[in-house]
């Protein structure tokens, strides 16, 4: 893992060193792989690391590669799968849902813990993380589902 993921993962509270206390569980493996794709490129209709992100496409991608788990493409379907959260029970890996083009479920990214989530934001940005506080995205909430890992 490069340092600086390393580091990051650390930052939000992923196990940082061996030993059995520090498992990965199979509800870290969708933030795992969130965090690994910091600073790829937003692109509409984007779907993979190679070719960029938009934000629905960054959410598919992820929980297929961490669960195996097919995803309906876009983010209104995507509103619709796992289970409602209400915002005070979130947990890292909840999907959170905003309202950025004057229509509810324009817009997804994955809750981190710690008041954080990512996502990809728009044309001309990368994949980051941002505060769920800020007063843009605060106003602009329409929800939380929560997904659940593979039984097999």
């Amino acid at each position: 893992m490069r340092l600086g993921l390393f580091l990051l993962a650390c930052l939000f509270g992923f196990p940082c060193w061996g030993g059995n206390d520090g498992a990965t569980t199979d509800r870290d493996r969708p933030l795992i792989h969130a965090l690994q794709a910091l600073g790829v490129q937003y692109r509409y209709g984007g779907r993979s690391p190679e070719t960029g992100f938009d934000c629905s496409g960054l959410i598919t991608h992820v929980f297929e590669r961490a669960w195996g788990m097919l995803l309906p493409p876009g983010t209104a379907a995507l509103s619709k799968v796992g289970t409602a959260v209400k915002a005070k029970e979130l947990e890292p890996g909840d999907l959170v849902f905003y309202n950025t083009r004057n229509r509810p479920y324009s817009h997804v990214g994955i809750y981190l813990g710690d008041g954080r989530f990512l996502h990809a934001p728009r044309s001309g940005a990368t994949v980051r993380v941002e505060s769920l506080q800020t007063p843009y995205w605060r106003t602009r909430f329409n929800g939380a589902r929560r997904l659940d890992p593979p039984t097999f």
